[in-house]
């Protein structure tokens, strides 16, 4: 109770110091009173302000000499920083009605623009670790790149994608702080460049620990030419500079051009190298020797996938140009590096073409094919050598090299794990069985919950207290109240609510109408053929035709809303949005369907997009091939805001299913062993061709149903289906296997929605049992699994 009291008061005082600050920041930084503020000004007031308030436990943290979790991740998709610092600070409430009372509009700080520094789930997971170390009290530094231009603007123009810039004001963004006198040199094949950090304070709620995120620009060494300048050479004379630049300007560059793959490249190692110089420059400061043992002994890395990877060699590499020998530098290395696999997909267990890495990275190469050595003489004679050699068939395997120089390699989900042991790296797991170990995903409850759903957050307090804003287990205490009709009415009105909120909001980004009184089945995910949105738009069309039949009369008034970004080199995905538009077409023009279904592509989905979906949802679609999805996080999302599951047993669905029950879930689809029996059996063309209505939908994409434009995208989209002649299995996720016992329980859920209180009672015991998805949990187990740093557990 006096810890409790404590809180209030710290926090009483601390809304006052910020407003008062702000005022002051305004005035002195813009000449202008409070109210006169526009909502970058405000934002830029309210960045400072919180961090001077912050800087004492922030530097405190940065400089402590305790074992930390680095934490090395290509993406850090964090959104909106402001509304989440308040609250961590614990004065969000009161901040908004004060400035409220001064005129000022709080909710104008929406429209500001999130940083882009980060693309799907990869990105959000590194973004909600950071959040809940802080909170958890775990000393972790995140590492990354400044993007200038994040991965690109989605816009859809005739129904299909058209990239554009995404320009999201990255040097103007006021909760990041340069840090020139930190700066760094990374060296490739015949350039040097100035790495630049940026720092942004990760503040936990309600907690004692400022950790911090640093992100690193590249910079020309010399950025303008005056010389060559004066000779009239004038693109020459800034070429240096664009050369440099260019390296953080884009995330993710298109790779289909060995230009594109040498920039992603260069992209990895430059923050690799930049980081691990940075770390052992504090180091140095902090313990003034040279002796590296205080080193390893205070250092865990974390690997977030394989961008980072060549973060191992390059370590070795600096170890070795301090006179340290190769193979103290790699047993060094193997206890300082542990790896995250993401995903079983073959284009993201990176392979670079020896000859491109060589050339640019010649000195790192020489490292790894010291490290291939070791590892072939450790295994000389051994049968696996074929899926264990790090450098094979004129490729690095940046996964082997990994998992081969690290002290643990993790799955993100039960089953990924065993898919990885018992089949992707089955003989990895064979020699080292102790490294293997699962971390199943988490999300933050209170980014996505407490400030998504401010509304149910605001139930979800009234009955059980706020202790679960920290500690999520608590949220099951909910589930008594799931008996008690007038809590599960006021459920229904907050879900209404939020699908008002979510119109309002589609119709000012998209222009879109879309009524609020309609059942809310949403599929928001990178846009991949496993995915399997294809899936989705085929049951869509089928539901079309047979409602233009005259059947399904009993069904509910049914909005179906997709977001997804397809990578720019990606064809067939792309041609997935424009089928997907094409559908919602023809729906939206037939007046004997329109009242009843309509179906919505949101454009550039984003975080403050997701802010706004995931809370209105009554179904998540998460309907990947069993096997293919590591994890997912969108599925746990929209179980903790109360949605039920319509999907496969993949991922973390699994797991999910196994916490809420199957019963108040909806799974359907053939399951990993399944697909492993059947194996070059399948046949798709005879599913196809034994079931007319998967026929019907299928032939859309040929018969002049729907249109393409010309382009032909529908016909690419079937030969996929149907063709072995694109160099891949036709229909090579099961989207025509699983359609009709995918339909099967669409309609079952659909109808289902009929009885809104036994609907909605399935959607709270969702809730009630997802406790175990929060991101808290993950790094806790982390924090004690593989770093071994310290935390701080919420009833410590």
């Amino acid at each position: 109770m006096e810890d409790s009291r404590k809180i209030k008061k710290e926090e009483e005082n601390r809304k006052h110091r910020v407003i008062e600050r702000i005022e002051e920041i305004i005035r002195i930084e813009f000449l202008k009173k409070l109210p006169e503020a526009n909502a970058k000004e405000l934002e830029f007031a309210v960045a400072r302000a919180v961090s001077e308030m912050v800087a004492p436990g922030w530097r405190e943290g940065y400089f402590s000499k305790e074992r930390k979790a680095y934490y090395f991740s290509a993406e850090y998709l964090i959104g909106r920083m402001v509304y989440h610092n308040l609250h961590a600070l614990g004065v969000i409430r009161e901040i908004e009605e004060l400035l409220q009372e001064r005129g000022v509009d709080f909710a104008g700080m929406q429209d500001v623009e999130a940083a882009v520094i980060g693309n799907g789930g990869l990105g959000r997971l590194a973004a909600c670790f950071m959040d809940s170390a802080a909170v958890m009290e775990v000393p972790m530094i995140g590492y990354g790149i400044k993007y200038r231009y994040g991965l690109f603007y989605q816009k859809i123009e005739n129904g299909f994608q058209v990239e554009v810039v995404d320009d999201w004001k990255s040097d103007t963004n006021p909760w990041f702080y340069r840090r020139e006198a930190d700066s760094v040199l990374v060296s490739f094949a015949g350039q040097t460049v100035r790495a630049v950090p940026y720092d942004m304070p990760v503040i936990g709620y309600r907690s004692n620990r400022v950790n911090n995120l640093r992100l690193w620009q590249a910079q020309a060494l010399q950025e303008f030419d005056f010389q060559r300048f004066n000779d009239g050479d004038y693109y020459g004379a800034v070429e240096e500079r664009f050369q440099a630049e260019m390296i953080t300007y884009v995330l993710y560059p298109n790779d289909s051009t060995e230009e594109g793959k040498r920039l992603r490249l260069k992209q990895q190692y430059f923050f690799s190298s930049a980081s691990l110089q940075d770390m052992l420059n504090r180091y140095w400061q902090k313990y003034e020797t040279e002796d590296m043992e205080q080193f390893v002994e205070t250092t865990a890395v974390q690997l977030n996938d394989t961008h980072p990877v060549v973060a191992i060699p390059e370590f070795i590499r600096l170890m070795m140009n301090r006179g340290i020998a190769f193979e103290d530098a790699f047993l060094m290395a193997q206890d300082i590096f542990s790896y995250t696999n993401h995903t079983i997909m073959a284009e993201a267990l990176e392979r670079w073409d020896k000859r491109i890495f060589k050339s640019l990275l010649p000195d790192v190469y020489a490292v790894i094919k010291k490290i291939n050595k070791r590892l072939l003489k450790e295994f000389d004679g051994s049968e696996d050598i074929g899926e264990l050699e790090i450098i094979h068939n004129g490729e690095i395997h940046m996964a082997r090299l990994a998992i081969y120089c690290s002290s643990y390699v993790n799955g993100v989900a039960q089953i990924h794990t065993d898919i990885l042991k018992n089949r992707e790296m089955k003989a990895w797991y064979k020699h080292y069985p102790d490294r293997f170990q699962n971390k199943t995903n988490g999300v933050a409850q209170r980014r996505w919950v407490a400030l998504s759903n401010r509304e149910f957050a605001a139930l979800i307090t009234e009955k059980i207290g706020d202790g679960w804003i920290r500690d999520f287990s608590q949220i099951s205490r909910i589930e008594p109240y799931i008996g008690d009709d007038e809590f599960v009415r006021r459920f229904g009105e907050v879900k209404h609510a939020r699908k008002m909120k979510l119109a309002e909001y589609i119709k000012k980004r998209d222009g879109f109408y879309v009524n609020p009184n309609t059942v809310f089945d949403i599929q928001i995910k990178r846009l991949h053929e496993y995915k399997r949105q294809l899936l989705n738009a085929f049951a869509i069309m089928d539901l079309y035709f047979r409602m233009k039949e005259g059947g399904l009369q009993d069904l509910p008034p049914i909005t179906f809303i997709f977001g997804s970004k397809a990578a720019p080199g990606y064809y067939i995905a792309k041609s997935i949005i424009k089928y997907i538009n094409e559908v919602a077409r023809i729906i939206a023009q037939d007046s004997e369907v329109n009242g009843r279904m309509a179906v919505y592509f949101v454009s550039n989905y984003d975080v403050p997009y997701a802010e706004k979906l995931f809370p209105a949802a009554d179904i998540s679609e998460q309907i990947s091939t069993a096997g293919t999805e590591a994890s997912g996080t969108g599925n746990m999302k929209f179980m903790m805001n109360g949605a039920v599951t319509l999907g496969t047993y993949d991922g973390a669905n699994v797991e999910i299913f196994e916490q809420a029950g199957e019963g108040n879930n909806y799974v359907f689809g053939a399951r990993v062993e399944e697909l492993e029996e059947m194996g070059d059996k399948y046949n798709p063309r005879k599913v196809y061709k034994s079931n007319p209505r998967l026929k019907r939908v299928v032939d859309t994409l040929v018969d002049g149903t729907l249109s393409d434009n010309g382009t032909g995208m529908f016909q690419a989209l079937y030969d996929s289906l149907l063709s072995k002649d694109r160099g891949a299995a036709a229909d090579q996720y099961k989207v025509l296997l699983d359609f009709e016992d995918y339909t099967k329980k669409k309609l079952e859920v659909l109808s289902d929605c009929r009885d809104s209180m036994a609907f909605w009672r399935k959607c709270l015991y969702n809730v009630a049992r997802s406790g175990k998805f929060s991101s808290d949990r993950c790094i806790l187990e982390y924090a004690d699994d593989i770093w071994r740093v310290s935390s701080k557990r919420p009833n410590e």
